[in-house]
């Protein structure tokens, strides 16, 4: 049966030249990057030669790289270092409502530990956040702000350079974060442009490996080492053995991202145009979020999420994988929930709406024959579902 992967926002199949290079560091180059014989350094050379590659695709120092076990861990280190380290300031922090459940629920989190949180204001269907709305949140007690650079639903793009500049003109202590993992590989990252304080990326949405990512912390403010403890390795801020394999393929990823990122990009919105031509000419379905054809800066350049009038989410989700479209729900974290999106009710959507979503994200696997394939199957679920719905039947 024909395979249409349209899910690349949950992840990527993993660069060639990349899965080479894995296979060296689990084969050949298998040492501990601690221990200091020869097999060791080799090792120790693949990570801080990765460590380089990372750090460049974010205009980054190398030494300001941490390496985690993937964009999960890098969130939640970035709010409870920042918040832990900086006790004596205040215990207020500033997320949007929309954010990864790795910041949301971290946030959460900290507030059962006696934290406070503000969700901000957000425009509807868009999700954009102004600076007014920013500013009027923040208070003398506020730590962090934490506000992602792409949403992975709908695919906004956040302006996180005014921002961060507009927070820190009101508070120059403030720690700003911003969550790239939806954006890193698809739209230039630059931190000293950005202003940020910390940054989380992850591999395997750059056609790297699963199971590593990467927090930025610049140098310079009050910081806190992340959640375990034990050999001291990452410059003692996270212990723990090195994913070596992991870790040098995501370098070679980052690397490869930061020379194709312009034809990455190109590439993807062009598929993704295709497809939205195609499905929102069909009747009752709706797009969720920028519209691309106005404001293309605005919309990640493979993200289409629509909702389609009178047909459950799931249940065209299964109809298009019977016809072998891969598509999703929302994030790939909470797919398997039956609530609907969190994001989508965050910007306004109705949960009739918010349940009836489906989110599609083009990359490298795509093809015009496969859009239009996706289009075609995507008419016949919903032709078939209302059917099936429609009274008296």
């Amino acid at each position: 049966m024909r395979t249409v992967y349209c899910d690349h926002a949950a992840t990527t199949r993993c660069h060639p030249e990349v899965a080479r290079r894995i296979y060296e560091y689990l084969t050949e180059n298998y040492g501990n990057p601690s221990s200091i014989h020869a097999v060791g350094r080799q090792a120790r050379k693949g990570v801080e030669e990765a460590r380089a590659q990372v750090a460049a695709l974010i205009g980054a120092q190398p030494s300001e790289v941490f390496f985690t076990s993937g964009g999960t861990e890098a969130d939640n280190w970035a709010l409870r270092g920042a918040m832990a380290a900086n006790r004596a300031k205040g215990n207020h922090l500033i997320i949007t409502p929309y954010e990864h459940h790795a910041v949301l629920d971290t946030a959460l989190a900290l507030q059962r530990e006696g934290y406070e949180v503000t969700l901000l204001d957000v425009e509807p269907n868009t999700g954009i956040v102004t600076p007014e709305a920013l500013l009027a949140a923040m208070r003398p007690t506020t730590v962090l702000i934490s506000v992602m650079a792409v949403n992975n639903e709908i695919g906004t793009v956040l302006d996180i350079a005014g921002l961060c500049a507009a927070a820190k003109a009101k508070d120059p202590g403030v720690i700003f974060h911003t969550d790239a993992v939806q954006a890193a590989g698809y739209i230039p990252l630059d931190v000293k442009a950005l202003g940020v304080d910390l940054l989380s990326i992850s591999s395997h949405k750059i056609y790297g490996p699963k199971g590593v990512g990467a927090l930025y912390v610049r140098k310079g403010f009050r910081f806190a080492p992340g959640l375990t403890t034990g050999g001291g390795q990452e410059r003692k801020m996270r212990s723990g053995t090195e994913n070596v394999p992991g870790i040098v393929g995501f370098g070679l990823a980052a690397e490869i991202a930061a020379r194709e990122l312009e034809r990455r990009a190109a590439h993807a919105r062009e598929m993704r145009d295709l497809f939205l031509r195609g499905v929102l000419a069909i009747d009752g379905v709706r797009l969720n979020g920028v519209d691309p054809f106005v404001h293309p800066e605005l919309r990640h350049p493979g993200n289409a999420n629509v909702s389609v009038e009178g047909v459950e989410g799931e249940a065209m989700l299964l109809r298009l994988d019977m016809a072998g479209v891969c598509a999703s729900s929302g994030s790939a974290c909470t797919s398997g929930s039956l609530e609907p999106s969190h994001v989508l009710l965050a910007v306004g959507c109705s949960r009739e709406a918010a349940q009836s979503s489906l989110r599609f994200s083009f990359g490298e696997e795509n093809t015009a024959e496969d859009v239009q394939y996706a289009v075609e199957q995507f008419a016949r679920s919903v032709e078939f579902l209302r059917k099936l719905a429609a009274p008296g039947r």
